[in-house]
């Protein structure tokens, strides 16, 4: 796991002393558009940078709020005009699991909207959840709205982690796969007190 942390602590560390800023964007963006790059990994590593003050973290996060919001929405046409078959060659291409594959699927149909939310809290779904709402003809505004909502959350919260965990590189990595979990939890439990709450409002409304 140390040279494993290293490994990356060394790659990530060239790629922002040569390009700053676009690392996030172009890491975050082409993860989102269907592409399996460590996106999150990269935005983890900018809070790091940020703790020790090579980076801004509020530009940061930013920066990959922009770059989720374009990536899905590149997902999303890719599946739009392309089609499911056009994302199982997508997927064939990038060595995506058929777990991953079929989950992605599943949750996209059963849940609709509230599937790019969640999707994108979890590694592997997030890659697919913008070519499945296209591919199954979930219409635009509806997917932006959720797309651009999950990628404000995701981003503040993988960006303050990355810079909380900065006095430890090699501890951030070990959580990169638990944080996953972690921030599912919230927002699976979030989202239940949110339907609480709208429950409750309608049934006043009709009262």
């Amino acid at each position: 796991m140390a040279r494993v942390a290293d490994t990356i602590f060394q790659t990530l560390s060239h790629f922002f002393q040569s390009y700053g800023y676009w690392v996030i964007f172009f890491g975050v963006m082409l993860e989102n558009a269907g592409v399996p790059v460590p996106g999150e990994t990269v935005l983890l590593f900018a809070g790091f940078l940020a703790f020790h003050g090579q980076l801004r973290l509020n530009r940061a996060i930013l920066t990959a709020i922009a770059g989720a919001t374009i990536g899905d929405s590149l997902g999303y046409a890719v599946g739009h005009f392309g089609g499911t078959a056009l994302v199982r060659r997508l997927r064939g291409r990038f060595l995506m699991s058929a777990r991953h594959y079929d989950r992605a699927q599943a949750l996209v149909l059963k849940h609709g909207h509230w599937a790019v939310f969640v999707a994108r809290f979890i590694t592997g779904l997030r890659v697919l959840a913008g070519p499945f709402a296209g591919a199954f003809l979930m219409p635009y505004p509806r997917f932006l709205l959720f797309n651009f909502s999950g990628a404000v959350i995701w981003a503040i919260t993988i960006g303050c982690a990355g810079f909380l965990f900065g006095s430890n590189w090699g501890r951030l990595v070990r959580l990169v796969k638990a944080a996953d979990l972690v921030i599912l939890a919230l927002v699976a439990l979030g989202a239940v007190v949110a339907g609480f709450i709208y429950a409750r409002r309608q049934k006043r409304r009709k009262a």
